[in-house]
């Protein structure tokens, strides 16, 4: 494979099936078949899921704080956390769920050392509870721990097969772009992901790979090196 260590970013709404809320059996399945795909070639592979699918913050709910909101989205995705860690568990793959100590006591507090160790060993970890703190999305935390772990890519699952130039579904002169730099990302405001999480992959030089999670052995084939998605780095 192309890559040795991956940090896959997924939202919440990959779980929730069709409807994209709750947790979807049968799309939590085809979740543990396409990790199992990679972990059997001994990818090393860390997980950042998002809580869309159980609570989608606080902007409609006018009597919940910001902040509030904030720590809601983030035990919805010690949720999808744990779902995923009994599934892969169930598929045959070791797994831990790992995250801030101050977001909840049923994941393993976050250490780097252990997470490297874990890693190496061929655990599956799925990091949960975002970076524990308010105003950041889960795209600054899988930004975050892809640094922290060292991974060789980041890759962020979506239902587009790439980045475009504007929104494919409401833009059919939509250009898709095969590699694109940090700089005309942020530049053209294209919200691959959020700003701070960019700022940081550009600065760590850390690349991302944007593809679709949900066409079938998608996944496979960008860690096998084809040309899948798109990818965001420093280069031209």
């Amino acid at each position: 494979m192309k890559y040795k260590r991956i940090l896959l970013k997924l939202s919440g709404e990959v779980l929730g099936g069709v409807s994209g809320v709750g947790i979807d059996p049968d799309a939590a399945a085809y979740f543990a078949e396409e990790i199992k795909q990679i972990h059997d070639k001994r990818v090393q592979i860390g997980i950042v899921i998002g809580g869309g699918n159980i609570f989608r913050g606080a902007k409609n709910l006018h009597f919940i704080e910001r902040v509030t909101g904030d720590q809601m989205g983030m035990l919805a995705t010690v949720i999808n956390a744990l779902a995923l860690r009994d599934t892969f568990r169930q598929s045959g793959m070791d797994a831990e769920v790992m995250g801030p100590a101050s977001v909840s006591a049923k994941i393993i507090p976050f250490d780097r050392g252990a997470a490297l160790a874990l890693l190496e060993r061929g655990t599956v970890l799925i990091f949960a509870g975002g970076t524990g703190n308010p105003f950041f999305t889960t795209d600054s935390a899988a930004a975050l721990r892809a640094c922290e772990i060292d991974a060789d890519i980041l890759l962020k699952g979506t239902k587009v097969d790439g980045v475009y130039s504007a929104d494919p579904m409401l833009d059919t002169s939509a250009v898709r772009y095969a590699k694109i730099t940090y700089q005309q990302a942020l530049k053209d405001e294209l919200h691959v992901m959020d700003m701070s999480a960019l700022a940081l992959c550009r600065e760590q030089n850390m690349p991302i790979m944007v593809f679709n999670f949900t066409q079938r052995g998608q996944l496979f084939r960008a860690l096998s090196g084809e040309p899948v998605g798109s990818i965001i780095s420093n280069k031209e």
